[in-house]
């Protein structure tokens, strides 16, 4: 098996870098922004975000070399830059999974390396599973299996055990009687028409996301989950998957399905101390997928701009750079 356990910071990000190509893809009334950079001669890599329902950013070019790669990067349907803003219409795991494909052959790739953490790990390799002829390697952070335990966990009980001070901001729009089901009571009124409660509860159920992301807790949370067009999408379009499972056949599909993909090179970056997608699910597919490298970051939670999680993913698109 291949498992290591880091807890110190190494490399540091890759120079920022300009996108050398951008547009807009249209599929089913959604307007999807893409933009690509580095080599246009390079490794092709697409990059999937998290949520779902968040978007891409600059940062995200920067765990590459850019002499070696061609970078790819998209907002998912609903979020980012893609219109409309925070649409579910049209919105599931297998739509997006269909728009990385329309993606790739709008860019000319036959293979491409597939890079996503958390929400993105989980959509990586429902892809794979799918379209395992197209994945030359896989990039993993912060494994998400998008399963009932997972979800109940952070949403309902658990984390709320770790970071009492943030769990008492996101639940305090939901009443207490609707509390026995937290992810349903914030469904009902996000998808409802008080534009009021929606915004409300957009804000607190991104920021409780936000609060959880680093070791540090809330005071390390990023400005945008507290950004009401950031959270309206992030909160809407992550509910709803939620709510209805990922919308896979059924529950724990991936790991389910694994044996599809275990022929594929990949390194999975997991924080040790992660709340947000505990390691308990990365151990899980490590043990299921154990030609995979499992590389724990001892002293790390859940963000990708954690030094140690910084350090293990550049080594990581060096490593399939190297393939």
């Amino acid at each position: 098996m291949a498992f290591v356990v880091t807890d110190t910071p190494r490399r540091e990000l890759y120079p920022e870098i300009e996108p050398f190509a951008s547009g807009w893809m249209t599929a089913d009334g959604h307007e999807i922004y893409y933009e690509e950079c580095g080599n246009p001669n390079g490794l092709p890599v697409v990059v999937l975000h998290g949520g779902p329902g968040g978007a891409c950013n600059p940062g995200m070019r920067r765990y590459f070399d850019p002499a070696k790669y061609r970078i790819v990067l998209f907002d998912q349907r609903g979020c980012g830059q893609s219109r409309p803003n925070a649409s579910l219409e049209d919105n599931t795991t297998w739509t997006l999974i269909e728009d990385i494909e329309r993606l790739r052959e709008r860019c000319g790739v036959d293979k491409w390396v597939v890079f996503g953490g958390s929400w993105g790990s989980t959509l990586s390799m429902a892809y794979a599973i799918t379209h395992p002829e197209r994945v030359a390697a896989l990039v993993l952070r912060g494994i998400f299996l998008l399963t009932k335990p997972e979800l109940h966990w952070f949403y309902q009980n658990g984390a709320s055990m770790i970071f009492p001070d943030a769990w008492e901001g996101f639940v305090a729009p939901i009443p207490e009687a609707e509390r026995h089901d937290l992810m349903g009571a914030y469904y009902k009124r996000l998808t409802g028409d008080d534009r009021k409660a929606q915004l409300e509860c957009a804000v607190a159920w991104s920021s409780w996301e936000g609060d959880t992301v680093s070791v540090r807790g809330p005071e390390a949370r990023p400005d945008k989950f507290a950004e009401p067009e950031f959270a309206l999408a992030f909160a809407r379009i992550e509910c709803w998957y939620f709510m209805n499972g990922g919308f896979f056949p059924e529950d724990g599909w991936i790991l389910k399905n694994i044996h599809r993909i275990r022929h594929i090179p990949a390194w999975i970056a997991q924080g040790r101390f992660d709340v947000v997608t505990p390691m308990d699910s990365a151990w899980r597919l490590h043990r299921a997928w154990p030609e995979a490298t499992l590389d724990v970051v001892g002293d790390a939670g859940h963000a990708s701009t954690e030094p140690g999680i910084i350090d293990s993913l550049v080594r990581a698109t060096d490593w399939a750079a190297s393939l």
